[in-house]
């Protein structure tokens, strides 16, 4: 029982899991600013379009946690139904391929989640400034960005 909670095989798939979790920084993100967006539009129902855009932004994060998640499961063959037989190296590796995203993906999505919160603010009081907004919410994803970067070069070497 024990040998197997740490096989390879194990590990691989715990580290697709742990990409996965990205989507919750996205979940708690995009909550955020969807909080944020109901308030303006609720004053100025046409300012929906605008901070749409900007609760969406946070949605990122799962995504790229989602992509390292598939890649793990199709070099291990669980997407096409015969997985491969790993080391606990193998496993090992992939699973720490899969922290930089998972963990990076939790918290800046949240992070971005509160830095479009306050675009959609600053969209609500003057609309013109959504570029400006936009760019605040940006910055906090270029960390995402690096983190599926580290990831993906990490994944890339490991050999199946």
């Amino acid at each position: 029982m024990v040998e197997s909670l740490f096989s390879g095989e194990f590990l691989a798939l715990a580290g697709a899991a742990v990409a996965a979790l990205a989507g919750i920084g996205s979940a708690i993100g995009v909550g955020v600013a969807g909080e944020a967006a109901a308030g303006v539009v609720s004053e100025d129902p046409n300012k929906f379009g605008q901070v749409l855009l900007l609760q969406a932004l946070p949605g990122t994060q799962g995504i790229y946690g989602l992509l390292m998640a598939f890649l793990i499961m199709n070099k291990v063959g669980l997407l096409s139904g015969s997985m491969a037989s790993l080391t606990m190296i193998q496993g090992a590796s992939l699973f720490a391929a899969a922290v930089p995203i998972g963990l990076v993906g939790i918290f800046s999505g949240i992070a971005q989640g509160k830095a479009a919160a306050a675009g959609i603010m600053l969209v609500g009081k003057k609309p013109s400034e959504m570029a400006k907004g936009m760019l605040f919410a940006a910055m906090v994803e270029t960390y995402a960005v690096l983190a599926l970067l580290v990831s993906f070069l990490m994944y890339n070497n490991i050999q199946i």
